[in-house]
């Protein structure tokens, strides 16, 4: 990676404080280091590059409503929403950006820095703007200069180009803390995005008002449109066809270790998407009995497990969830068999229950019936009931989480919904949730079979609440294990 330029001159500053600073402009309008003769060379020769009649991103009128709705939720107040600024990975180096949940939900955009602020009218609505930072000025340098400029970053739409885009209007985000200091009236604030943007509205706002346009927006994703549908899709398909490169990549696996196949999955999700929707699961043999092994550095071993736990994001920043167990050299031992078929029972119980008008609770409450009832017939609970089992929740020694979750623009969406709305809440169509029911039986546990030990699986699909039923997103890739041999076996060649 190149360091930020700063150029010589025959007459380099001699100060060491002063050419240390980061670049920035002098009082003589020009740069450390950089010419009168440079800097007018630089402003001029360069092609008109603007773009004009941008059609509208595909989501525009699908933001539009949301931001409708919004409004009409919390009249007469400044609503504020961030999507927050680059964070520092090391020293000069940041993270890959990735905007705020909220406010690409309301906006479609992406970029770093920006701001949706809706205004109240008079008229009990509100007028939104959406702030962003203008393309990098040619006149005083910034283009070439500044470490976030243009020839070192890639070019930002004009504020021109993000209206035609956005279907919002645009203005220049550095304009805004003064604007928001200045403005009078009752204001919300979608917390822990922009430092900046809460500095300005310190004494306007209270962290309660804020959390409940927070929890407004979280709840809001509870029900997914058209277009989110749509992605959904598109993010299990492209997953599907990452888990594929896997299975035809474990050779290789074996050879190295679990990196390769999350190197593997990577690819993929970075070919047909933004990213990884979340850190990749890659836990072979034992490591599968941890549920978020993400250290993904294990050895891959034939006769043994793999849990494969990764979903691929899509460019629009919706992600797939899906797991599988999978026999490393493509057959399940008699053991392993026993063991995915109980966790493979459970969720077809659990997806079974996954109906409009059904509790969310109930499907979590049928996966887990299924397992005690498997691990009380192995005699892992002494003479205890199922019904017992599941009185003092002793399964859960063995089956440890939730069996599901939301699924959208983040892995576990909708999270600081109320209690009420969610988890106590009723299943409607355009739910998207998991099913992901489990059993985990430590290399240490001396309460099971030595045979047990060690072993993990979970199976993981994303299933969609529909007028009549559900519908599995993620069904391209098989669950049951006679399934699950034969595509393997046919990957492998």
């Amino acid at each position: 990676m190149s360091e930020e330029l700063i150029p010589e001159t025959p007459e380099q500053e001699t100060e060491e404080n002063e050419a240390a600073e980061p670049i920035k402009q002098r009082k003589n309008g020009l740069y450390p280091g950089v010419s009168d003769e440079l800097a007018e060379n630089m402003k001029s020769g360069w092609a008109d590059t603007e773009l004009h009649d941008l059609a509208p991103i595909p989501q525009a009128g699908h933001t539009a409503a949301r931001r409708a709705a919004l409004s009409a939720r919390f009249p007469g107040e400044r609503l504020v929403i961030p999507a927050g600024n680059l964070k520092t990975r090391s020293n000069d180096t940041e993270y890959a950006f990735r905007a705020s949940t909220e406010y690409a939900y309301l906006t479609g955009d992406q970029t770093q820095d920006g701001v949706l602020v809706l205004e109240p009218t008079g008229e009990q609505g509100h007028e939104a703007t959406i702030y962003l930072l203008p393309r990098s000025n040619r006149e005083n340098g910034e283009f070439w200069l500044d470490g976030q400029g243009e020839l070192w970053v890639g070019r930002r739409h004009s504020l021109t180009e993000a209206e035609q885009r956005l279907g919002i209007p645009a203005k220049d985000v550095r304009e805004l803390a003064a604007a928001l200091s200045g403005a009078t009236g009752p204001v919300r604030n979608v917390r822990g995005h922009d430092a900046s943007i809460e500095a300005a509205l310190t004494d306007k706002v209270t962290a309660e008002r804020d959390e409940e346009l927070r929890v407004y927006l979280s709840e809001a994703r509870l029900v997914k449109d058209a277009f989110e549908i749509s992605e959904l899709e598109k993010a299990c398909d492209a997953t599907a066809r990452g888990f594929e490169d896997v299975v035809k990549s474990l050779d290789k696996a074996e050879a190295t270790s679990e990196r390769f196949i999350e190197g593997t999955f990577f690819l993929r999700a970075r070919i047909e998407g933004n990213d990884i929707g979340y850190g990749s699961i890659c836990a072979a043999g034992p490591h599968a009995t941890t549920l978020h092994w993400v250290r993904n550095d294990g050895a891959v071993r034939p006769g043994e497990l793999l849990l494969l736990d990764a979903g691929v994001e899509t460019n629009d920043l919706y992600t797939a969830d899906v797991t599988r167990t999978l026999p490393i050299n493509g057959t399940f031992s008699p053991l392993q068999r026993k063991i995915y078929d109980a966790v493979y029972e459970a969720q077809e119980a659990g997806i079974a229950a996954v109906k409009p008008g059904a509790a969310f609770r109930d499907f979590h409450d049928a996966s887990q019936r299924v397992l005690a009832e498997k691990l009380v017939e192995w005699g892992l609970l002494g003479d205890l009931t199922v019904e017992k089992v599941l009185e003092l929740g002793l399964q859960r020694r063995w089956t440890l989480h939730g069996t599901g979750h939301m699924l959208g623009m983040d892995v576990h969406d909708c999270a600081v919904a109320r209690t009420e709305a969610y988890v106590d809440g009723i299943l409607e169509p355009g739910v998207c949730l998991t099913v992901e029911p489990g059993l985990y039986f430590q290399a240490d546990d001396l309460t099971v079979p030595e045979e047990y030990r060690g072993i993990g699986v979970r199976i993981e699909d994303d299933i969609l609440v529909t007028e009549d039923g559900n519908r599995n997103l993620s069904d391209k890739l098989p669950r049951q294990a006679d399934e699950v041999e034969a595509w393997m076996a046919r990957l492998k060649g």
